[in-house]
């Protein structure tokens, strides 16, 4: 998973975390509990999503934000799905525009579906001949 995902960041002094790592939350938490019809027209989901760099961000934070707002005994559930787990699945699970696009739950991953942004190399102003 790319760096800066948080993939496998250590909790901070004195935080416990539930999870070991954003692997286990998927695995162990979000695959079980989330419950959609993937049929790749509504909906789709890929297997291997650690293999693109988007999810792997979003799921990453989705995890992080879920070890903070489990914390709280109040809100911090109604919290996290309001404000963190329904917008990023939202986003995940587009079979138009999402990070899973040409891939199934059934039929796998696909390697590379997509290019990324393009992006021109910045120049500061003031650096131009």
């Amino acid at each position: 998973m790319p760096a800066g995902t948080g993939a496998r960041e250590a909790p901070a002094e004195g935080t416990e975390f539930h999870f070991a790592d954003v692997f286990a939350f998927v695995s162990e938490y979000l695959a079980p509990t989330v419950r959609r019809r993937l049929n790749g027209t509504s909906a789709t989901w890929c297997p291997r999503w650690w293999e693109h760099p988007e999810a792997g961000a979003r799921l990453a934070a989705l995890w992080l934000a879920w070890e903070q707002l489990r914390l709280d005994p109040m809100l911090g559930m109604s919290t996290w799905w309001l404000h963190h787990a329904d917008p990023h699945l939202r986003v995940l699970t587009d079979p138009d525009t999402g990070p899973f696009g040409a891939c199934s739950p059934r039929g796998g991953h696909t390697a590379h579906p997509f290019d990324p942004l393009p992006v021109d190399p910045y120049e500061p102003v003031g650096a131009r001949a």
